[in-house]
């Protein structure tokens, strides 16, 4: 691991993995070579993005078009050495599109950074198909802009977990979505949320949890 001065110490752990997995998918690196911006309509996933560094900084609003009234909470940390590591590991500048695999993630900690990856720009869902009677489904969705990005995801989730997913893309949009069913769904999600007092979005959590608790009573 790169030793480096700053505000944010650069070292491994499940906070450090889950504040990249929230930087892969809603954080940027500014033009100037020093700050990294964080950016979402979720104040609390903000303020756990923060946590996630353990590093203090003001969050202020912003609108995404001129005149639009401020519905954003943004938060920019000024630390060179960080951005660097940051390039260094794959994130870079107008990544969307582009960025590739995070192969300096290591495997003890890839289940928080993919916890990190849902709740920056992934979802949950479940409903009640109609098909069949007593049939409750639901899907753990990750995704990108960037084709590479997620199939690197795709090979190292079936690398790592033995799980296959399926890679969709949007027809008006280049939007690219790893899907896990109910089956997968099952085990990653376990993996995602090994204990009780990990850091993750709340309410993401709840909603996962609710809709798995349907499937497990009786």
């Amino acid at each position: 691991m790169k030793k480096a001065q700053g505000k944010v110490k650069i070292s491994w752990s499940p906070n450090f993995a889950y504040a990249i997995g929230l930087i892969v998918t809603d954080g940027c690196l500014s033009k100037n070579g020093r700050h990294i911006d964080f950016t979402s309509k979720d104040l609390e996933l903000v303020e756990t993005f923060l946590r996630a560094l353990e590093v203090e900084s003001g969050i202020t609003k912003k609108s995404r078009k001129a005149g639009e009234s401020p519905k954003y909470f943004r938060v920019q940390i000024g630390d060179v050495c960080f951005y660097r590591y940051l390039e260094s590991i794959g994130i870079t500048q107008r990544k969307s599109k582009t960025i590739g695999s995070i192969e300096a993630i290591p495997p003890s900690y890839f289940a928080d950074f993919l916890r990190g990856h849902l709740d920056g720009d992934g979802h949950f869902y479940s409903y009640w198909d109609p098909r069949w009677k007593s049939s409750f489904m639901y899907y753990t969705v990750f995704n990108s802009a960037s084709k590479k990005h997620i199939y690197w995801l795709q090979e190292t989730i079936e690398r790592l977990y033995g799980l296959k997913g399926h890679v969709t893309k949007a027809r008006k949009e280049s939007l690219f979505s790893l899907k896990y069913a109910k089956t997968e769904s099952d085990i990653l999600l376990k993996t995602l949320y090994y204990k009780k007092d990990i850091l993750c979005l709340d309410r993401k959590r709840l909603k996962i949890f609710e809709a798995l608790s349907i499937v497990a009573s009786p």
